[in-house]
């Protein structure tokens, strides 16, 4: 009998242990140690010139995205964020410093950004955290601030993407969008320090221009025509700056190189065939055939057309609508991946998620693509957020954002100190309903002209109801708009007299927002010499 005991009882004992083995991990599983602690991790999702109107969640009706989505219905969207320079790397250094250009040191994306300043990743790891920065930064040197990297360098490429791994250059098969995705979750669930807290940058490549898709979206839109915006066929009345653009869909855009039209006869000849082949190049002989099954008829079919005008000006805009959205459906399916990563492994509820796009992008609007212009549509830039131990599900947030808010956020968060310097201010507060003031204009910035697209250097200021803009260098023309009135900027009332007091009102604003920063004519002048020099040009 006591032998039958003693069996019977170490029995139990062994279930027990068993038991207790199973469930300490699947518990390890569902929360790393960082999770019992208060300190958030933070993934910080940018893509690039990803335009509001392509998130389903601003309501424009182009597209659908639901993973983005996600993040708006669980936590926070923002329908007045800005950028501070709409271009690629001048932004990205906002974004990372939490200071404008003119004092970051990187104005335009010819001249060169010092990593040996401050920026919130360095912080954040100096405080205890785990920094990885995974995708396009588009700023030169090896990344500071982060335990792994592994970027592309310049632009990178859609298919058989290179990398920059901890300062090694290394070259991926496939397509760009899935690459940068696995590399983040491998980091999430195998590279990273599970015993501390994290800060991933999840930057894509897409929607860049030259906007190839991958094949599982060849097809998606083909059955849809987009109707242009009002302004497509805009005149630029009063409007010299705008007039001098290239960068129109009709006029400037490549038929081969953003447009797929590389015939195998060789008979559309455009100034940039040679780079687009380079890119076409660098597929796979599969993915050749999948790319040639696709896209060849639509050549042949447009070959025999002879299109012209108007007509050849709606076939370029479509063309160019549906592949730039299929790329971003393709960043939508990774920010999905991620998404579903953190909730399967208990990782949810502490971790604050931003999405973003380094500046907004024309769809058409004033009969554009790219960036650039102070105008609305590149100006503004999706930001959607989710932290749900502090944010609540399905906030809008119409208070005036930039970029240079996202350093002292996630600082915010983490519970550091917010260096003085820093010129953003912490969402926090805000996105919850506590701030009890909040600036009311941003200040706005561009530098690089000459250059491509022909955008005149100027700087200006927004308010929630106007925007005063002032281009220079080689024109000296000033724009005041009513947004309200005229949110597509068609109606220059700078002389106006009717908006004399609005006039004087916002050179007051503007002014202020000068003197708060730190710029002045001086500084325009010296980062002008600095592109010139760079450049090997010396005109005006």
């Amino acid at each position: 009998m006591l032998f039958f005991n003693l069996n019977r009882i170490l029995l139990l004992s062994l279930v027990f242990c068993s038991v207790m083995l199973t469930s300490c991990k699947k518990e390890g599983k569902q929360e790393n140690s960082n999770q019992k602690s208060e300190i958030p991790n933070i993934i910080f999702i940018m893509s690039d010139d990803h335009a509001y109107q392509a998130i389903s969640a601003y309501g424009y009706d182009l597209n659908n995205t639901p993973n983005i989505d996600r993040i708006a219905k669980e936590g926070a969207i923002f329908n007045k964020g800005f950028v501070n320079n709409s271009i690629c790397a001048p932004s990205r250094a906002a974004m990372l410093t939490g200071k404008h250009s003119f004092i970051n040191g990187k104005v335009d994306n010819i001249q060169p950004f010092n990593w040996d300043q401050d920026n919130f990743a360095k912080t954040l790891q100096k405080n205890g955290y785990e920094t990885a920065l995974i995708g396009k930064i588009h700023l030169d040197g090896l990344p500071q601030g982060f335990d792994y990297s592994n970027v592309l360098p310049g632009q990178g490429q859609y298919y058989a993407p290179d990398f920059i791994e901890n300062g090694v250059e290394k070259q991926y098969e496939g397509y760009i969008t899935h690459v940068t995705t696995d590399i983040a979750l491998d980091w999430l669930d195998n590279k990273r320090n599970k015993d501390k807290p994290f800060m991933l940058m999840y930057h894509q490549k897409a929607p860049h221009r030259t906007w190839m898709p991958e094949e599982k979206y060849f097809e998606l839109f083909d059955e849809q025509t987009f109707t242009t915006p009002a302004n497509f066929f805009d005149d630029y009345k009063d409007r010299p700056a705008a007039a001098k653009h290239e960068m129109g869909i009709f006029k400037d855009m490549d038929l081969v190189y953003d447009l797929k039209m590389l015939d195998k006869e060789g008979e559309l000849k455009t100034k940039y065939r040679g780079m687009f082949q380079r890119k076409y190049d660098r597929m796979t002989d599969e993915q050749k055939a999948a790319w040639d099954a696709y896209y060849d008829p639509i050549i042949t079919d447009f070959k025999s057309k002879n299109l012209e005008g108007k007509a050849l000006a709606l076939w370029k805009y479509n063309r160019y609508m549906q592949d730039y959205l299929r790329t971003i459906q393709s960043v939508d399916d990774g920010v999905g991946q991620v998404l579903d990563y953190l909730k399967d492994n208990g990782l949810e509820e502490n971790t604050i998620v931003v999405y973003t796009s380094d500046q907004g992008f024309y769809l058409g609007e004033h009969g554009w693509f790219d960036k650039r212009f102070m105008y609305e549509e590149s100006f503004r830039t999706p930001i959607l957020m989710k932290y749900p131990k502090e944010i609540k599900a399905g906030t809008v947030v119409d208070e005036l954002v930039q970029n240079i808010d996202f350093a002292p956020t996630f600082l915010d968060y983490a519970g550091v100190e917010i260096d003085e310097s820093i010129q953003g201010e912490s969402l926090r507060q805000l996105v919850k309903g506590e701030a009890s003031e909040w600036r009311d204009a941003i200040y706005y910035t561009y530098y690089e002209f000459p250059a491509e697209h022909h955008v005149k250097r100027h700087y200006g200021v927004r308010t929630d109801h106007y925007k005063l803009i002032h281009f220079y260098y080689d024109i000296d023309k000033w724009e005041l708009y009513d947004l309200e009135k005229d949110p597509s900027e068609m109606q220059n009332v700078y002389d106006n007299s009717e908006y004399a007091s609005v006039k004087e009102e916002m050179h007051s604003h503007l002014e202020t927002m000068r003197l708060k920063y730190g710029d002045s004519d001086e500084l325009n002048e010296k980062h002008l010499q600095r592109y010139l020099n760079a450049k090997g040009l010396n005109i005006k």
